[in-house]
């Protein structure tokens, strides 16, 4: 690896458990010219369902954003709460906060997308400290060091690493965030979604909403990540993940791509907004 990085994590929507937080920075301090990870205080601490209050959350993500001295802003775990930031916060982001990486999923995609439609910084999906705790999340964690550290394109998803114009989000939450005012653009994109926990129908009627933006109609394709833990339904729904997605897909004239290798898990792979042209500018110096 290069020089020592400086890695801030924080938590915008739910608390990280302090044994997480030790876990990954041991891991983070045995790699040999690894980055230096810091854990902000935020990330522990506690307001019912979220690390701490709106405004806690909020500070917190505009200070580690706008210190010259962290290069990237690696967020702690997903859950839910990123939605209920300040708003003003993203106006307030400085030069320093625009010349960083991004990096998180699921909840998180509330950020990564307001970043994406202000033109700040440089968001990625990917794995999250918190994944060290699945089965296999070491290997998920050390895939998001080495490419926050160094640049490592190892565990890019093969069709961002391809060039293409990609972003990636979990399937419920940019359904929800789609049809905010400050919504970014996705015509043109591949859009690579992943969903995890939720019923056949709900999945379905995520993509009905979708549909309903015109940026999303003029796509240049939709790719299915893994939809893991689908809870079954009574009655019977009929169609798979994919059979919901490729009926979409062909009722509004969006071509479907296949899968993507993105989800819920320790194999989730590492998605630079734009392709990964975006993370060779992330490192260039």
């Amino acid at each position: 690896m290069s020089r020592s990085r400086q890695i801030a994590v924080v938590a915008p929507a739910s608390p990280v458990k302090k044994e997480i937080a030790e876990r990954v920075e041991a891991l983070a301090a045995s790699i040999p010219g690894g980055p230096r990870v810091r854990f902000h205080p935020q990330c522990f601490s506690t307001e019912g369902h979220f690390a701490g209050s709106d405004a806690e959350r909020s500070a917190a993500l505009l200070e580690v954003a706008n210190d010259p001295a962290v290069d990237a802003v690696w967020f702690g775990r997903g859950g839910y709460g990123s939605g209920r930031l300040d708003e003003t916060l993203f106006g307030a982001l400085n030069d320093a906060a625009r010349r960083k990486t991004y990096l998180g999923y699921s909840d998180l995609g509330f950020v990564l997308a307001r970043l994406l439609a202000t033109g700040v910084g440089k968001p990625v999906h990917g794995p999250m400290p918190s994944d060290i705790a699945r089965p296999g999340g070491e290997d998920a964690v050390r895939r998001a060091l080495s490419f926050l550290a160094d640049g490592d394109l190892a565990g890019i998803e093969p069709t961002a690493r391809a060039g293409r114009n990609v972003v990636a989000f979990n399937l419920t939450i940019l359904a929800h965030l789609i049809g905010a005012s400050w919504a970014p653009d996705l015509s043109g994109c591949v859009i690579m979604l992943e969903e995890t926990c939720e019923h056949h129908y709900r999945i379905d009627r995520c993509f009905f909403t979708l549909f309903q933006n015109p940026g999303v109609r003029k796509a240049a394709g939709i790719m299915l990540g893994r939809c893991s833990d689908i809870p079954e339904n009574d009655p019977i729904f009929g169609k798979s993940e994919e059979e919901i997605a490729r009926y979409w897909c062909d009722r509004y004239g969006v071509p479907y791509l296949g899968r993507a290798d993105i989800g819920h898990d320790a194999g989730n792979k590492i998605v630079p907004f734009g392709g990964v042209q975006v993370a060779d500018a992330a490192f260039a110096s």
